[in-house]
């Protein structure tokens, strides 16, 4: 299963609780990345940019498509990429996390590691963007609600008992 959304609306910590709840692993793409080049994504963006970044971030999404019993938590910009949108809606479940950006902007930390969050209009832009790309999951969750009533909901979409 993917959990696809804006950065802010839960995606790791929903993972890690629905993993958890269904005894599957849970994998955050941007942990791993940060493990694969041993420095912050914030480091990343500002020594190589963001073209890098989405290049380590399509080959650590495809080197987790074989495995099986994962919930992948994913960047907030995976589901842009074209090409990795139809991988995931093709080889899984895809759960959109949807949370109103006042919530995304009371959720993020002002301390400059959401390098894509630091001026408030050009985010504001990427979220109306990115949710275009967003509405193409299989099912929209509100992120808004309590992360034991997301996984509940998750568990029924996907007919889990």
């Amino acid at each position: 299963m993917y959990l696809v959304g804006f950065m802010g609306a839960g995606k790791s910590t929903v993972a890690a609780a629905l993993g958890h709840r269904i005894g599957w692993r849970a994998e955050d793409i941007d942990q791993r990345i940060e493990a694969r080049e041993r420095r912050s994504v914030t480091t990343i963006f500002s020594q190589d940019g963001e073209a890098y970044f989405r290049r380590a971030e399509r080959e650590v999404l495809l080197d987790l498509l074989p495995e099986r019993n994962v919930v992948v938590a994913t960047g907030g910009g995976t589901f842009v990429d074209p090409d990795l949108r139809a991988t995931m809606l093709n080889d899984g479940a895809v759960a959109w996390l949807d949370l109103p950006l006042n919530r995304v902007i009371e959720r993020i930390p002002r301390d400059g590691r959401r390098p894509l969050a630091a001026d408030l209009v050009q985010m504001e832009q990427l979220y109306t963007r990115r949710r275009l790309a967003y509405a193409a999951a299989h099912v929209r969750i509100d992120a808004g609600t309590p992360v034991d009533e997301i996984v509940e909901r998750l568990l029924e979409w996907i007919g889990y008992s």
